[in-house]
Order: C-alpha cells, then sequence, then structure tokens
C-alpha cells in the first residue's frame, strides 16, 4: 500500500513529524494498523494476503548516496542510483521456533530482527540450557534480496570514483529491479554490528546498509503515463499541422547548422519502426540504424550527443574504450556468494532505446563481429562458464566513424573510404556521408550561426541579443521548430500509442526501384545494396508515418523513405557517377523538396563553374559573379520547373545574395 508523504503531511502531522524520525516502529505500528482496517472490512483477506506492507513515497528531501552522514542514522531516507548488481533471492528467518532436544518441547516463537540472533537461554519445560534445532515446519521465512546502489554517472563530482551502497529488499521489494536500472530508493539508513570488521577496522566502526521500504524505477516516470492529459491533447493538435514532419526535421539538433539529411535519418531512428513477431517464430527488427561517416568538424558527435539527451533509453559509448564484452554482456564471478553472474553491456542496456557508438572505425575487428548479430537479430547470445543464453538487444544503433586517412575522399566509392567490411554495411539502413565542401556564402552563414549561437547561450546574455541573434540564425528554416521538451514527450508518445500498419502498399514501385538500385550498385560497386534494404524502406516509411501519428502507411511516407534510401545511396557513390544517378533517379529525389531548394543548388553549382572559369582565364578573384538566366533556366527544364519569377523573390535567393537583374537578363551574385 503506497502512501504519499506530502498527504500524510496534511492530515496528520504527528505522524508525519515521527515517521522519518523513526521509521522502524512507525511503520511496524504503519503495517498493524494498515491490516487490520482491511480485516475490518474484508474479513477472510489472510487468505490472499498474510501481511500488508505501507510504502512511503515521496519523501520531500532527496539525499545524494555520497552525502550520507551519521546524522541520517536509522532515519527514513530517500536516494537514487543505478543498481550495480543483484543477488539472488533467499530466504530470510522472520519467526522462527525451535525444538529442544531432550523433551521435545517447541519453543518460541521468537521475531527475528535485521540486525542480531535471537536464541533461547533455557527449555521452560525441563529447564535444559539445550541443545535446540530449528523447528523447520513452524518457522516462517521471508524473502531477502541485496542490491548494490551506485551513484548515477551524471551525479558524480568530476575525477572522484562513484560511490555505492547496499541495500536489502525484503518480502514483495524483491526482484523489483534488474541491475541497470535507475532507481529511487526511500529507506531506512541502518548501522549493522559486523564481526569481521573489528579486526580490520579497529573496533566501533560499523557498516551501513539501507533496508529499502520503496523503490520506483526512473524509466517508469518516461512512459507515457506520465503524459498529463494537456500534454496529449498539444500533441494531437499538432500532428494535424501538415507540416509536422518538415517542423520535426527542423527541430532536431536546433544548434548544429544545416545537414538537413542528417536530421532526417536520426529523426527517424528515433522515431523508429515497427517491429514484427508473426507468431512468435521470426523475428524482424522494426529499428533503424543509422552510420554517419564524413571530415572531421561536421558535428558528428554533436548529433550524437543531441539523441543522448533527447530521446528515451540511450547508452552512449566510443569505439575505443567499448570492448565486446562491454557492449555485449560479461560473466564475472560474484564475490560474495562465489556464484557467476551476467553482467549486461551497453546493447543489452539499451534495450528498447538506442546505443549510440562514437569513433566507430576505431573498434578492433574483433570487437566490431560482436555488434552484427545485436544488430540485426537483435539478441545477444552467450555461452561461457557454463551459462548459455540469449539476451534481448533490441535497440537502434547509431554509429559515427571517420573515413581512412581522416578526410573523406569523393573520387572513391564509399567502401574505399571506410575501413568497415561489407556485412556490417549492409545492416545500416541509411549512410550518411558528411562532406566539408567550400562554398563562400556558405561558410559566411555558418560562421555566423555559430557567433549568434555562442552570443545567444553565454549565461549573461540579455534577451534582447538572445532575438536579435536568433533572427539571424533562422533564415534558412521556413518552417517553426518544436520547443525540445515538447519533442521528447512527442516522442514518447509516439512510442507507446502509435504504431501503423502497411496498407495496400505500392509494391511495385518498390519492386521496381529495388531493380534499378540492384542494377546501379552492380555497376558501381560501392555499397552492396540487399534485400535488407527493402526491408529498410518499409521501417522508415513506418517511421515516417508514426511521425504523422498515422495508423496506416500511405503514399507519402513510401516517397520519403525512398527518397532517403536514394539520397543515402547515391551520397555514397564516387563523384563520377552521383551526377548521372541524380539524372536517372530525379523524379524520385525531387519529392517533397521545395522546388527553391532544388534551384539554389543547381544556381550553387552554375556559379561555382563560373567561378573556376573566371580564377582560370583571369587569375584572379572577382568580386561579382554574373550567370546568364537562359543556363539557368534550360537546367531547370530538365527537372520540369519552368516559372522562376517566385525562385527569384525567394528569401532564399536573397539570403545567398543572388540578384535577378532582369534587364540585362543576368543573375549576380557578390563575392
Amino acid at each position: 500500500m503506497i502512501i504519499d508523504y506530502n498527504m500524510l503531511a496534511s492530515v496528520e502531522q504527528v505522524l508525519a513529524y515521527f515517521l522519518p524520525e523513526a521509521p522502524t516502529e512507525m511503520l511496524l505500528n504503519f503495517d498493524e494498523a494498515a491490516k487490520d482496517v482491511v480485516l475490518s472490512m474484508y474479513p477472510n483477506y489472510e487468505r490472499i494476503a498474510k501481511e500488508i506492507h505501507v510504502r512511503i513515497a515521496e519523501l520531500p528531501l532527496i539525499e545524494e548516496l555520497r552525502s550520507l552522514r551519521q546524522l541520517h542514522l536509522n532515519q527514513l531516507i530517500r536516494t537514487s542510483g543505478v543498481v550495480t548488481s543483484t543477488t539472488g533471492v533467499l530466504p530470510q528467518l522472520s519467526v522462527i521456533k525451535y525444538d529442544c532436544n531432550k523433551c521435545n518441547f517447541i519453543l518460541g516463537p521468537f521475531y527475528q530482527s535485521q540486525n542480531q540472533e535471537v536464541k533461547p537461554g533455557s527449555c521452560p519445560e525441563c529447564q535444559s540450557t539445550g541443545p535446540f534445532e530449528i523447528n523447520m515446519e513452524q518457522t516462517i521465512y521471508k524473502n531477502y534480496q541485496r542490491i548494490t546502489v551506485q551513484e548515477s554517472p551524471g551525479k558524480v563530482p568530476a575525477g572522484r570514483l562513484p560511490r555505492s551502497k547496499d541495500a536489502i529488499l525484503l518480502d514483495d521489494l524483491v526482484d523489483t529491479c534488474k541491475p541497470g536500472d535507475e532507481i529511487e530508493l526511500t529507506g531506512v539508513y541502518h548501522n549493522n554490528y559486523d564481526g569481521s570488521l573489528n579486526t580490520s577496522n579497529g573496533f566501533p566502526v560499523f557498516a551501513t546498509v539501507i533496508q529499502a521500504n520503496y523503490i520506483t524505477k526512473k524509466d517508469d516516470k518516461l512512459a507515457a503515463s506520465s503524459l498529463t492529459d494537456e500534454d496529449i491533447k498539444a500533441i494531437v493538435q499538432l500532428s494535424k499541422d501538415e507540416r509536422i514532419g518538415e517542423r520535426i526535421f527542423a527541430s532536431v539538433a536546433p544548434s548544429i547548422y544545416g545537414h538537413e539529411d542528417i536530421k532526417r535519418a536520426f529523426a527517424l531512428a528515433i522515431f523508429s519502426g515497427e517491429p514484427k513477431n508473426p507468431g512468435g517464430k521470426h523475428k524482424v527488427r522494426g529499428d533503424i540504424n543509422v552510420l554517419c561517416c564524413g571530415d572531421p568538424g561536421t558535428a558528428k558527435s554533436q548529433f550524437l550527443k543531441y539523441v543522448e539527451k533527447t530521446a528515451p533509453r540511450v547508452v552512449f559509448t566510443t569505439g575505443q574504450g567499448a570492448s565486446a564484452v562491454g557492449l555485449t554482456a560479461y560473466v564475472q564471478r560474484n564475490p560474495i556468494s562465489k556464484e557467476w553472474t551476467l553482467e549486461a553491456g551497453a546493447l543489452v542496456l539499451a534495450d528498447k532505446g538506442i546505443c549510440l557508438i562514437d569513433e566507430f572505425d576505431k573498434m578492433n575487428d574483433q570487437d566490431r563481429t560482436s555488434i552484427h548479430e545485436a544488430m540485426e537479430q537483435q539478441s545477444i547470445s552467450i555461452s561461457k562458464a557454463g551459462i548459455v543464453t540469449s539476451l534481448q538487444a533490441r535497440c537502434a544503433v547509431l554509429a559515427a566513424a571517420n573515413p581512412i586517412g581522416g578526410r573523406y575522399d569523393p573520387s572513391l566509392t564509399f567502401a574505399e573510404n571506410v575501413d568497415l567490411t561489407e556485412p556490417i554495411l549492409s545492416r545500416f539502413d541509411i549512410l550518411c556521408v558528411v562532406r566539408d565542401t567550400v562554398d563562400p556564402v556558405e561558410d559566411e552563414q555558418l560562421a555566423r550561426f555559430v557567433t549568434g549561437s555562442h552570443i545567444k547561450h553565454h549565461p549573461n546574455a540579455t534577451e534582447q541579443q538572445a532575438d536579435e541573434n536568433l533572427n539571424i540564425l533562422n533564415t534558412n528554416s521556413s518552417v517553426e521548430p518544436l520547443p525540445q521538451d515538447l519533442l521528447r514527450k512527442y516522442i514518447i508518445y509516439c512510442k507507446e500509442k502509435v504504431h501503423p500498419k502497411l496498407h495496400q502498399m505500392d509494391q511495385d514501385k518498390v519492386a521496381k526501384m529495388y531493380a534499378d538500385l540492384r542494377r546501379e550498385s552492380m555497376a558501381t560497386g560501392s555499397i552492396p545494396i540487399t534485400v535488407r534494404h527493402i526491408e529498410s524502406m518499409i521501417r522508415m516509411a513506418e517511421a515516417h508515418a508514426k511521425m504523422h501519428l498515422r495508423d496506416y502507411v500511405n503514399e507519402e511516407d513510401v516517397n520519403m523513405a525512398i527518397r532517403i534510401m536514394l539520397e543515402s545511396f547515391i551520397s555514397t557513390q564516387k563523384f563520377s557517377v552521383t551526377r548521372t544517378m541524380r539524372k536517372t533517379f530525379g523524379r524520385y529525389l525531387a519529392f517533397k523538396k521545395d522546388n527553391n531548394e532544388l534551384l539554389l543548388f543547381i544556381l550553387k553549382q552554375l556559379a561555382q563553374d563560373q567561378m573556376s572559369f573566371n580564377r582560370n582565364r583571369f587569375g584572379l578573384e572577382q568580386e561579382y559573379i554574373e550567370i546568364s538566366e537562359k543556363d539557368l533556366a534550360d537546367k531547370a527544364r530538365q527537372i520540369s520547373i519552368t516559372n522562376l519569377s517566385a525562385f527569384y523573390d525567394s528569401d532564399v535567393f536573397k539570403a545567398n545574395r543572388f540578384t535577378h537583374d532582369s534587364k540585362r537578363k543576368v543573375i549576380v551574385q557578390n563575392v
């Protein structure tokens, strides 16, 4: 029976005052009182449960494990941490009865307390002083389990080791938490007299232990139940917005400029597709794995850090610091009970969440192969030290890697740029190649964005300065991004409540597209296209439908998935092949893209060509570049865009310092 301490304090001040000061006695009284009340209402309740335990929730003061002192001894405390290890469930003596060996009289019952042993002195029947044996039938045991709670990694002061404390769970609390859970624990801080301590520590020194009274898991707080009705109303309201997909993409990692494709990939990975398990026989994964590869200084790790802060249940590791067992699971000998136990690694701890691996290329090959099974079958099989078992690892893997030699060489294929084997490359659904290209206008906007963001986030910045700089920053996106806490709630709601079905999906389109891709991939040989990529498309379509809170996957979702799939594929090709490929798959790639974006891309290419022509011919940098209107119109006609006047008036056009001179029929860019 869980009682909220604040409610108790508002009704019964005296009880609330005594409870933290003398918790052991008060909790016993509470248990008895609760049982009396229940029995007066339901006289036969004892058949269901012998005892009723009162649990105290929401104690106002939260102590750190580090700050527990003598002051807290025998008081009710509330602390939080991560469970690192649990013992098995053992029976502990609760009510004990003894047999007298001489006259077979049954002594007892004696109530055992936590710290010392109760023994009878002499037999009341025949006055002998023993020996006594425990009567096995009439002795009552209770469940007992010991767990170790360690400080949460985020709370440890820099440069210190995390402290840990033992806690004792009794009766109905056993097995409520497993290693890796983050918990909040309310309990009594006891010292237990331990004979062995005297020799090692010099006499009166005591070991301390927390006797748990109530446990809540931190993960439960993230569940959809924690969303209030207002939140859900706001979420449903949001999903009615036509451009909610674009808004979500725009609000992923708002502190990073550009990189639309990575933002899209990571947003889909956070929302994830639908896992399928027909008849419990064969599992098809629903998680989307993403690999980001590219030049240094393009914010790859920053993206991973953003995901760590935003998505629910995330584990972050780096390639150099993670070994094969650290990622999967390791077998360890428990120092107390000398039995072998399984300790969960990063992929297992991230079950039903996301595992982020930075510096993916720095991992040893042996360690990398241990991820194979986790990425496709989503389980980890172990056979070590007599333990043969398989653990669940239903997590998406988001990895970031640097190419060989540090920089990405566009004249080579993806496989030649990255030191990864084919089996692991085909397990990634989306490959993002990040290129650090030189473009004077983009670079200037990026620099402005970075300085603006520094000014805005300075601790002493005024609101006005922040707003001024925000206006500079938001010129490139046409949609309003979501606030981050709302985005978090939106993600939680989608993952819990929305499960889109594939409904009359356009199979011919996917089939044709797959056939085309296979043909191209055989010809160019950059990354292998396998059957997994069809599944990837389906998963991405489901994730896109999830974002819009739809029950069925529709045409738009499939087109979006195809576009992302193709962009991922084309970006991994050699530079010489990409142009022809963009033409081949042009109709897929133009889906849901703003015409202005496409035209700007073409215009920039023309400007780049003109610039290099001028440089080679005149040998000096020009102050402005002129591009004839006809060139742009010809290129635009190839992607079936005829009217350019809207583009000339758009903000994107002006933001990139282009001006249109209609008399001379040229476009001028000031450098």
